[in-house]
């Protein structure tokens, strides 16, 4: 499929909703929950670090440095933005840190909060997910009472789970460098940054299989079922530009349209879909999709995307179809299914009408991005600049 500069499709359909909002330590601030509690013992020290204006891998950098440990004998379990202020964990072998260096630690953009011990290093993906805190300004009231509307949505429905900017790198195209190396066009001495860049092209398969699916939700919503055939068709031949009539013949049948428009939810589910039990669980495939449109309703699962690799599970029947149109076999990582949609916890909103000022405060699974909830706010690609 031929890469494209195709906006990510939006998952709800309100007018745009207009505020300022600049990523920075003051109005942006993300705090990590640990996937278990730590033991407070073991050969490990756990330090809660608090961090601006610096990216995890520059924070890794300083304290590998402070205390003479190699950078990747330290454990973390998530990448936190640069642009804000962030605390998360980290974990260093007990025996190589220094008790007077780590006592006298100061650095301007660094605070140790915490410390504590456990058994296991901590690893990439160890965590439950980020508490955010997001402050919006220049909102009237107008777009203040458009939000209270919009929060009222997506309570009940959720989010699309799409791969946000800071994936794909200042100019927007770290994929492409990454389809050039799944390719075999271009080679990196680094191998860390090769991989890096490969599921930069990864996520931008994922993200636009997600947009995909979403247009494709919001036109079976529109169409009766005697109509739904030949729209799905329509669609298939525009996007893809092929004919699937007869692939699809006998999957887009009386039955199969009947169940769509059964479905509550405006992100239709397929039978063939990978779904997964939410928040933490194991992926299995939709066998009815009635019944497990209406759990997901309820939050108890939620469908997954493929991030392409030789050992991830693929969709089957109409599913597939949709799903192999965004898959790449070239890529030998080992891949795996990622929730396509979320859904935010502890959802607080305050308006400060004085001031301008909207405030957001609420907790995401892990690998979710707190600025897809802006955009799809918003309904309009936000500016991210810093302030000055």
């Amino acid at each position: 499929m031929p890469l494209s500069d195709k906006k990510c499709a939006f998952a709800y359909t309100h007018s745009p909703i207009f505020f300022h909002f600049a990523q920075n330590p003051r109005d942006f601030v993300v705090k990590e929950e640990p996937l278990y509690p730590f033991s407070g013992i073991g050969e490990h020290l756990i330090l809660q670090v608090r961090k601006k204006n610096l990216t995890t891998f520059s924070m890794l950098k300083i304290i590998s440095s402070i205390f003479g440990i190699k950078e990747k004998e330290i454990g973390y379990a998530g990448l936190k933005d640069k642009n804000a202020l962030t605390s998360q964990f980290i974990s260093l072998p007990k025996n190589k840190v220094d008790k007077e260096k780590l006592a006298n630690f100061k650095h301007e953009e660094i605070k140790i909060l915490s410390q504590t011990y456990h058994q296991n290093k901590i690893k990439l993906g160890h965590l439950k997910g980020n508490h955010f805190f997001i402050r919006i300004k220049k909102l009237d009231t107008i777009n203040h009472q458009k939000i209270l509307e919009f929060i009222k949505k997506v309570q009940i429905f959720g989010l699309p789970n799409y791969f946000s900017y800071q994936r794909f790198g200042n100019d927007g195209e770290n994929y492409l460098v990454g389809k050039e190396i799944v390719e075999g066009r271009r080679k990196l001495r680094s191998k860390k940054m090769e991989q890096f860049l490969i599921s930069s092209y990864q996520s931008y398969l994922f993200n636009q299989w997600l947009s995909c699916r979403i247009e494709l939700s919001r036109l079976i919503e529109s169409f009766e079922e005697k109509q739904m055939k030949n729209a799905i068709l329509e669609y298939f031949k525009n996007q893809f530009c092929d004919d699937f009539k007869e692939e699809l013949q006998e999957i887009l049948n009386a039955d199969f349209c009947k169940d769509l428009k059964r479905q509550k939810h405006f992100f239709k589910l397929f039978v063939g879909d990978y779904l997964c039990h939410y928040p933490f669980g194991k992926n299995f495939k939709i066998e009815e999709v009635v019944h497990e449109s209406e759990r997901y309703l309820q939050k108890e699962v939620v469908p997954t995307g493929l991030l392409s690799g030789i050992k991830a599970q693929n969709a089957e029947g109409f599913a597939r179809v949709i799903e192999e149109r965004f898959m790449d076999l070239k890529i030998k990582s080992v891949g795996q299914r990622r929730f396509a949609w979320i859904f935010l916890e502890n959802l607080e909103y305050h308006y400060k009408e004085e001031e301008a000022q909207g405030e957001f405060h609420f907790f995401l699974p892990k690998g979710a991005y707190a600025t897809n909830f802006l955009r799809e706010l918003a309904h309009q690609e936000i500016s991210l600049k810093e302030e000055e």
